[in-house]
């Protein structure tokens, strides 16, 4: 069957179709993985995105059952150089496009992938539509622009859990704040025998107060960081009461709550090889992201943060760490290991630094400093 892929700017792709039938609508991106193409598609941070795949071969090792970052897949639509409709590999339990279609995702291939990246490069990402039907292309532009605003803000809301659950542990326990987090950091967590709550989007400073944490894990998630302004707050209200550790959109969310300012980048960072260097050692790590959104350089100055990580790139920032209170975090994703596993020392060191707060306890002094600030003493 023939699909088609239409962007905002007018450029028409046309190819085959191995998804579900139908148009979807979404903000097309490019991602540089070569292999991962079954993590992209259930990263619940690809929400309301059409990706494209910059390696040409996509679905040759199939699907597994064990290699979902999330239940439900969130990806818009999938755009692929050439598809492998019978994948070669003896853990494989059915094909990429038999996935999509169950979820009614569409996919297209059989297009130039290298042009559409290089636009995409050259321009910025920009909305587009898949679609297998007749539909002339007045139409199907007239349905982009009639994509509701809500739509383009709700990304979290659409992916957190809506409800929180319990996933035991003896060791520390640690609340997860769902902003749409890949089932990869709770596994690191429970790798480490933690006692992990996952607790929604919207959940409160209060709230949190009440599961009686000993960490904060703050999650990665979909879209602008602005759009979740509670979030910030609740992280601001925490932020010396317990350790923080945030990932992606928990690393904007954490920056943000300490005065510092996010910027939309010309088209992201998405693939599972990245160069980050940190600067404490200087040591170059190979990193797997998915964001659309940075944390500006020169909105540090004034705040309490300090940088800890760069982009060997472009230079945008991909680590900070609070100069004063125990709470750090990272734009990468160290749960994908593309490395393979050369980031996951930051789980460990985010532990370290719970146990290093329960032994100093230093909430009542950060309490005492609030007391103080609200008598007017400070």
């Amino acid at each position: 069957m023939q699909a088609r892929l239409l962007l905002e700017d007018g450029t028409l792709f046309t190819g085959k179709s191995f998804g579900a039938e139908g148009e979807f609508t979404g903000e097309v991106v490019f991602n540089t993985g070569v292999t991962g193409y079954q993590e992209v598609v259930s990263d619940p941070s690809y929400y309301g995105q059409i990706v494209t795949m910059t390696y040409p071969l996509i679905g040759n090792y199939g699907i597994s059952r064990d290699d979902f970052e999330s239940l439900v897949p969130a990806i818009h639509g999938l755009v692929v150089r050439r598809y492998e409709p019978i994948p070669s590999n003896w853990r494989a339990e059915y094909s990429l496009g038999d996935l999509l279609k169950e979820h009614g995702i569409p996919g297209i291939s059989d297009i130039d992938t290298r042009m559409l990246t290089r636009k995409i490069r050259q321009n910025g990402t920009m909305k587009g539509i898949i679609t297998t039907s007749a539909k002339s292309v007045e139409e199907l532009q007239a349905m982009m622009a009639d994509v509701k605003v809500e739509e383009l803000h709700n990304q979290v809301a659409n992916t957190s859990t809506k409800f929180l659950y319990h996933n035991p542990g003896t060791k520390e326990r640690i609340v997860l704040v769902d902003f749409g987090a890949k089932n990869g950091i709770l596994r690191q967590l429970n790798k480490r025998g933690c006692d992990v709550v996952i607790v929604p989007h919207n959940t409160t400073a209060e709230e949190i107060r009440r599961l009686n944490p000993d960490g904060i894990q703050l999650s990665n998630g979909p879209g602008d960081p602005k759009d979740v302004p509670h979030a910030a707050k609740m992280i601001a209200e925490l932020l010396g009461e317990y350790p923080i550790f945030g990932i992606c959109l928990g690393h904007q969310l954490l920056s943000l709550a300490c005065g510092a300012d996010t910027e939309k980048l010309k088209f992201g960072h998405r693939g599972g090889n990245h160069p980050v260097k940190e600067l404490a050692t200087g040591r170059c790590y190979i990193t797997s992201q998915n964001h659309g959104y940075a944390v500006k350089e020169s909105s540090i100055a004034g705040t309490e943060l300090e940088i800890t990580h760069i982009n060997n790139n472009d230079k945008t920032i991909e680590g900070v760490r609070h100069k004063k209170y125990p709470a750090f975090s990272v734009q990468y994703h160290p749960e994908a290991s593309p490395g393979p596993q050369d980031n996951n020392y930051l789980f460990d060191q985010f532990l370290d630094m719970i146990r290093e707060h329960k032994q100093n306890n230093p909430q009542k002094s950060r309490q005492a400093e609030i007391m103080a600030a609200a008598k007017g003493e400070l």
